[in-house]
């Protein structure tokens, strides 16, 4: 594999190096056929459904069920338009707009530009997917780990889009807006300030990428591309969010979601911990939130700033683009920034 070492230390990696390419076709020994993967997961959809039918499908009762879906629809009729706009909005940026024109508007000294990365992250309207792939590509131009991983964690949090949406998603609650902006900048800065304190050259992957291709043609394929990858995955994951939270209003037992969201950090360490495993897309995630209509506004404001900055998919992201190693320190960071901010700030606007 083919390593570099950047002006600022880090560890570099081409992407496009034939080591880290997987193979172009499948051959014994090296991954399982798509023919058998297909295979294995028809057995697996066929085993899952047959289960439902004995054991599930008799203890559901019709009203459980109605309640289900009205509660699954109304939260993927609200948040489709917003996933679309912000999709869309992310593919133009990404396709349209050249990694350096960031580099040229950020400070050079480190510690300046992380806040002023962490604002600009509302010109970046898109879920968490788009920021990662983002981030790497201003670290890949020379700008500060620290700054544009502030930028990773501000950008999907705070731009237009998700605030509107939160605002659509609890219109009688405008301090859950002002909430989620606050709350999610300063985690933000404080990640970025932390990572440039204490982060090591070597903890971060910082992969090299070639210049963007040139050309109208080329960069609509890109935009065309960028949104069909993010729409799919963005839609896949409010799907999932969807169905979660419509399950857990169903079948998780009243008392049960009482007895937790009755103790203040408890209820707040329990959304916390239900976004990162939801891994809901930003645009989407405040309708999910406001449908746990037992948890207070903390717990929801918890919800709301931990699941842009840490969930599966996004740790996922960053062990691929950055490394395990970072991704082992970087996340519990965050994780715990984002707990304890919300916890002060939601304190602070009751």
């Amino acid at each position: 594999m083919a390593a570099m070492t950047d002006r600022s230390g880090l560890n570099t990696a081409d992407p496009y190096d034939e080591e880290l390419l997987p193979p172009p076709e499948w051959a014994p020994g090296t991954t399982m056929s798509p023919g058998t993967r297909a295979l294995w997961a028809f057995v697996a959809l066929a085993a899952a459904m047959a289960a439902g039918r004995i054991w599930v499908a008799p203890r559901i009762e019709a009203a459980a069920l109605e309640t289900w879906t009205t509660v699954f629809v109304a939260i993927c009729v609200q948040a489709l338009p917003f996933l679309v706009f912000g999709v869309m909005l992310s593919a133009a940026i990404t396709a349209f707009v050249p990694p350096a024109v960031w580099r040229r508007l950020l400070p050079r000294r480190s510690g300046a530009a992380v806040p002023v990365a962490g604002v600009m992250g509302a010109v970046l309207p898109g879920c968490e997917c788009a920021s990662v792939p983002v981030a790497g590509g201003l670290m890949a131009r020379g700008v500060a780990p620290a700054a544009a991983l502030t930028f990773l964690l501000a950008a999907p949090a705070i731009n237009p889009v998700v605030l509107v949406a939160t605002a659509v998603a609890f219109p009688d609650s405008p301090q859950m807006v002002l909430g989620r902006f606050a709350a999610s900048l300063i985690v933000a800065v404080l990640a970025g300030w932390a990572w440039l304190l204490l982060g090591r050259g070597e903890w971060l992957r910082v992969p090299s990428r070639p210049l963007a291709a040139a050309g109208a043609a080329a960069r609509w394929e890109s935009f065309r591309q960028a949104m069909r990858h993010d729409l799919m995955h963005a839609g896949g994951f409010l799907v999932v969010g969807g169905m979660a939270a419509a399950t857990i209003n169903v079948v998780v037992p009243a008392s049960w979601v009482d007895g937790l969201a009755g103790v203040p950090v408890v209820s707040v360490l329990t959304l916390a911990l239900l976004a990162v495993l939801m891994s809901i897309c930003s645009e989407a995630d405040a309708f999910v939130a406001a449908s746990l209509t037992q948890f207070s506004p903390t717990a929801k404001l918890a919800f709301l700033v931990v699941g842009p900055m840490v969930d599966l998919k996004l740790i996922a992201l960053q062990a691929g683009f950055f490394g395990r190693r970072f991704a082992l320190r970087f996340v519990p960071l965050t994780f715990t920034l984002a707990v304890t901010v919300s916890l002060v700030v939601g304190g602070v606007l009751q």
